[in-house]
């Protein structure tokens, strides 16, 4: 299996139907609407939209419109956690995605206001756009609390207290799972319940989604320190500049890689219920461990 073919594949779908959701918005100011365009546009991996797609594919065996609709969703979020998270009062930085960041390319209120933009559309097009009132209510709540404030909001600004001083390996473990790792288990069960799962395999593919995005954090972690900016496609060294707490900070370089490992290997366990249904996920698991950018 050709798994950097497979997520070009999803990558390419998720862009697609992020484009018609778009097009869809004809009232949005134009002005927003360039910056909105500007920062879904970006080469983005769409790595939890694929997610979502994949799992939906492992429950019902293709990919249906309600698992577009959600990865299109989840990447707006995302997305938008980005273009605040860029802002000059949190982690101020000048390039994303290889680019100048959103305030670069418009300026500070065009970006804060865009980033509310995808948000709000995000939860909009769930409620819109699934097929079935119930699952998009299931959806909604998932999303919200994985990116609300006790999920990834609570993540960020736990980040931002704990910059410059001494923490503990259980606080950047709190940080990293309430800001990354509730949004990779939030797109797999995405995935889940629009493939129809069951609660076992909900089960099965929430706790893949948590460890997955966990050790996907720590890797990030270390390239801050071990890559280029050409290759992040973002400032290189900004953690450590900003004294944040961070696994190689705390554990060192070496320990981080033995625990990324281990997530690793206990995410590719619990996917062991859905045999080789799931070798895509398996696969995704060791890209994301081996990745360089």
């Amino acid at each position: 299996m050709d798994f950097k073919n497979q997520l070009e594949q999803k990558r390419q779908a998720v862009n697609n139907e992020l484009c018609l959701l778009l097009e869809k918005q004809i009232r949005i100011n134009s002005a927003l609407k360039k910056a909105l365009v500007y920062t879904l546009s970006g080469q983005g991996k769409r790595i939890r939209g694929a997610l979502t797609l994949w799992c939906c594919e492992i429950i019902s065996g293709l990919v249906n419109h309600d698992a577009l609709i959600a990865a299109s969703a989840i990447e707006m979020v995302h997305t938008y956690s980005l273009v605040h998270d860029d802002l000059p009062a949190m982690d101020d930085d000048d390039l994303r995605r290889g680019r100048p960041t959103c305030h670069k390319a418009f300026d500070e209120a065009t970006a804060i206001l865009a980033g509310d933009a995808l948000l709000t559309l995000g939860f909009e097009v769930l409620a819109n756009e699934i097929s079935d009132s119930s699952m998009a209510v299931k959806l909604i709540s998932e999303l919200a609390q994985a990116a609300g404030a006790a999920g990834m909001i609570a993540g960020q600004m736990a980040d931002l207290k704990a910059e410059k001083k001494q923490g503990s390996l259980e606080q950047l473990e709190y940080i990293h799972t309430s800001k990354t790792a509730k949004m990779f288990q939030c797109a797999a069960v995405f995935g889940g319940i629009t493939g129809g799962a069951e609660q076992k395999q909900l089960q099965y593919l929430s706790e893949y989604g948590l460890k997955t995005g966990l050790s996907f954090q720590i890797a990030d972690d270390i390239l801050d320190v071990s890559a280029s900016s050409e290759q992040l496609g973002k400032t290189a060294g900004k953690d450590t500049k900003a004294g944040k707490l961070t696994y190689p900070a705390v554990l060192g370089l070496e320990e981080s890689r033995l625990l990324e490992k281990k997530l690793a290997d206990d995410a590719v366990a619990l996917l062991e219920p859905f045999g080789e249904k799931a070798e895509i996920l398996r696969l995704l698991t060791l890209a994301l461990l081996e990745r360089t950018k």
